[in-house]
This record gives structure tokens, sequence and C-alpha cells, in this order.
């Protein structure tokens, strides 16, 4: 498992493209914790049909599902806060930026894998990527930082999480099924533990969009745990953080966000190390 095939590669920029999608409506949204519960009810709803159709995964990956299931609470949660504090251009670079790093170092440790001098140039440059983002005069703020730099923490726990999990389990898409109905059970019982209610299904524009983003993002990583059965986690996980450029630019088009020369140079930067990462 060296270089990531073609046809794997094609996918998983695709879904870096989708989960690009996911955050601009996320971060659009009216209130983002009511919405990211409702995508997480989308995906899990999709998952609970499929466990009854898909091949069940091995026993070994069970336990490998229900930790990545918590672990994306977490990551959706601070993912969240943090889009209450700073635009997606800002966000989004740092959090998807600091996971490869990690993943690399997670996937080394705890899965054998090792990465060529070609991969760690990419890790510099992505980290390179990542202090830009938080230095200088439109940095942003340290309290949005460390919540976008949490949730990277969270994405990379989950992503050896599965890829682990997902080599084990015999069955990558019984795996997912599996684990996105471990992730979207608990998500209201979240919700009701910050809001003291329960999250209220409305049929207006914001629920379209929620239920929208809860496919696309459902999607995304399926593409993304498929791929890791078959190819190294670290250089998946690089590959599929293009999504960065892909955000920075939906962020202008979109949100209206300032696409300023420091935050295209660091996502340039950042994206070309997770080029290099999955080469």
């Amino acid at each position: 498992m060296s270089a990531i095939p073609p046809l794997i590669a094609v996918l998983v920029l695709g879904s870096a493209l989708l989960h690009a999608t996911w955050n601009v409506l996320l971060r659009s949204g009216a209130d983002r914790l009511w919405s990211i519960t409702v995508m997480s009810l989308m995906s899990g709803a999709v998952a609970m049909v499929a466990v009854f159709v898909v091949p069940m995964p091995a026993a070994a990956s069970w336990p490998y599902a229900v930790v990545s299931g918590l672990l994306q609470i977490g990551y959706c949660l601070f993912l969240v806060w943090a889009y209450e504090k700073g635009e997606l251009g800002q966000v989004f670079p740092i959090a998807r930026g600091v996971a490869p790093l990690l993943v690399a170092l997670g996937a080394a440790a705890l899965a054998g894998e090792r990465l060529s001098i070609l991969a760690w140039t990419g890790l510099a440059l992505v980290s390179s990527g990542i202090l830009g983002l938080s230095l200088g005069r439109e940095r942003l703020a340290a309290h949005p930082t460390l919540l976008a730099l949490a949730s990277g923490g969270f994405i990379a726990a989950y992503m050896v999480c599965d890829g682990i999990g997902v080599r084990l389990s015999g069955h990558p898409i019984g795996y997912f099924a599996w684990m996105s109905v471990a992730q979207a059970a608990p998500m209201p019982l979240a919700y009701f533990a910050i809001r003291r209610r329960w999250p209220a299904v409305r049929p207006d524009r914001e629920t379209a969009k929620a239920l929208g983003g809860g496919a696309i993002s459902m999607v995304a990583y399926g593409v993304v745990v498929w791929a890791m059965a078959g190819a190294l986690i670290a250089k998946v996980s690089g590959l599929r953080e293009t999504s960065i450029l892909f955000a920075t630019i939906l962020a202008a088009l979109f949100l209206k966000e300032r696409f300023t020369a420091r935050r295209g140079v660091c996502a340039v930067l950042i994206t070309a190390g997770a080029l290099l990462l999955a080469s």
C-alpha cells in the first residue's frame, strides 16, 4: 500500500469537494448546532437502512466503529463552536490542515505505517500553511484557533480509528454503516445536554440545507473509509485535505468571506503538502 491508485485518488478528491460543500452549508446555517445534529440524524437514518442489506463487519472492528462514532461527536461539537467564533476560511484550513500531521503520527504509532521523505516534506508544507493562518494581522483569535485545533485532533483520532477498523471489518461498507449509526444515535443526546431541549425538525429551508448536508457528508466520508481499506491512512488523509482549497474558494463565492493573499497562499501550501502526502 504505497501510492494511492488513480481511481481511489479521483474518488477521494471528489470526496474533498463534497466535504468542503457540506461545511459551507453548516457555516451558513442560522443554528449550527441544530444543523449538524440534523445532518447526523440524516446520515444515521440512511445508515440504519443500509445495515439491513450490507454484510455485518467482523466482530474485531466493532469497538473501532463505536469509538469512532463518539470521536466524531466531539469533532462536530468543537467544529460548531469554532464556526461560532471564526469564518470558514479561517477555521476550516486549521482544523483540516492539522489532521494529516496527527494522522501520520497516529498511523505510524498504531498501524505501523511509514512515510517517505517526500511525504514528510508534505507535512512540513501543511505545518507552514497552518502557521501562516495562525499568525499575522488576519489571524484567527486564540479561542477559535484552539477550538479549530481541537477539531483537527478529533479528525485525526477518528480517521486512524476508522483506518484500523475498516481493515479488520472485512466489509468496508458494512463497517461504515454501523459506524455512522454509532455516531448519529447519541447526537440528539449531546444536543439535549447543551440546549435542554430536543432538536425540532421544521419544514423549512434550514432543514432542507441540513438534510442535504447530511447526505453529502455521508457520501464524502464513506468514500474515505472505503479508500483506507486499501491505501495508507496518512496518504488518504492528506489527499482528502485538498478540501481546504475547495473550502477557501467556496467561502469567498458563497459566504462572501474575504479571499486575501495570506489565505490564498496558506491554502495552497496546505493543499500542496496534502498532495505530497498522497503521492
